[in-house]
């Protein structure tokens, strides 16, 4: 069975491009756009991870995760998107066992940076 990765992003187009590269890669994709949707996903089934790229409902990515993450303890989160380079950040994702990816990358590197964040725990 393939992998499932849940894409939580604002953007439908972000949501469309990462299922359709990810679909491709092999993995089987649910996609939402709005935290709410996302929490229903979680209750419904468990993602092998779930990838977050953007502000939702006016929290950040790291709040984001950290709250779908009491909904489905132990999901394994990669944030995308212009992550600052800060030690203090380092370490708050450390912590929290987030992953994060930097933009820009080509739709190669996504797969690429998925399958080392799926190969890392299994």
């Amino acid at each position: 069975m393939n992998p499932t990765i849940l894409v939580l992003s604002a953007d439908p187009i972000v949501r469309t491009v990462f299922g359709e590269v990810l679909e491709r890669g092999g993995y089987s994709v649910l996609a939402s756009g709005d935290l709410g949707t996302a929490a229903d996903m979680l209750q419904q089934s468990t993602p092998d991870l779930l990838i977050v790229c953007s502000h939702i409902s006016g929290m950040s990515c790291f709040d984001v995760a950290k709250y779908l993450r009491t909904k489905c303890l132990g999901l394994r989160v990669l944030m995308v998107g212009g992550i600052i380079d800060d030690d203090r950040l380092t370490f708050r994702m450390e912590i929290e066992r987030f992953e994060i990816f930097p933009t820009p990358f080509t739709k190669a590197e996504l797969v690429e940076r998925v399958e080392e964040v799926l190969d890392r725990v299994r």
